[in-house]
């Protein structure tokens, strides 16, 4: 890289500092998923998020090679974390190779992340029905008209294969769901509450599963 095409910042000094209240242990919920609603609800009404649910998934292969993606949470109870995806894409291709999987969530305008890691299994058919009913016509002919991850000729072929879906499946006309496309739960081990303090001395609280299925709650430097 030469002095021209330097980025025109200075990267050393850019920093925020939080002086957002602190998370102590005393305040935490029983479990990781009631913890987690409380903040999901208050990143959803008042943590100024374009998109709350938005997590980044991260993946590896059966080599250990990882990769990242931001995907939309669809669901959440004490099963897990569910999203969707075309299960020939390269994360799905890595989950049934390696099932373990990250999921973090960025909310940086509250100065606060959560970080799932667990074991992710395809949600059962039934399930993933009941979703893809709920989707706006247009995103159900997208599940039917993208090879995800695959290389593609070029825009114009994508949009060829919607226009003859839609052709196929008019507005109104139900669409049926790809057999190729579900969903994955991912079922916690441990789940990270971050929240970021003054003097980069942030709070990091993790619950981790014990084997009966209990939780402990562990604090770890920041």
């Amino acid at each position: 890289m030469t002095d021209r095409d330097a980025v025109p910042f200075d990267l050393a000094s850019m920093r925020k500092h939080y002086r957002a209240e602190g998370l102590s242990e005393t305040e935490l919920a029983a479990t990781p998923v009631e913890q987690f609603a409380r903040w999901f609800k208050q990143a959803a009404t008042d943590g100024g998020l374009f998109e709350p649910n938005a997590m980044v998934v991260s993946t590896a292969d059966a080599e250990g090679r990882p990769s990242s993606r931001t995907v939309l949470l669809k669901h959440f109870d004490e099963q897990g974390f569910v999203f969707y995806t075309n299960y020939g894409s390269r994360k799905a291709r890595d989950l049934a190779d390696n099932p373990y999987v990250s999921l973090l969530f960025p909310w940086h305008p509250m100065a606060r992340q959560v970080i799932v890691s667990g074991v992710a299994r395809r949600t059962g058919r039934e399930e993933t029905a009941a979703y893809f009913r709920t989707r706006p016509h247009g995103s159900q002919l997208g599940a039917w008209a993208s090879a995800q991850s695959s290389v593609v000729a070029t825009r114009a072929d994508i949009d060829a294969a919607y226009a003859e879906l839609a052709a196929r499946y008019p507005e109104g006309e139900q669409v049926p769901v790809p057999p190729h496309w579900g969903g994955f739960r991912v079922a916690p081990r441990s789940v990270e509450f971050w929240q970021g303090r003054e003097n980069r001395l942030h709070d990091r609280l993790r619950y981790v599963e014990r084997p009966d299925g209990s939780w402990r709650v562990e604090r770890l430097g920041p």
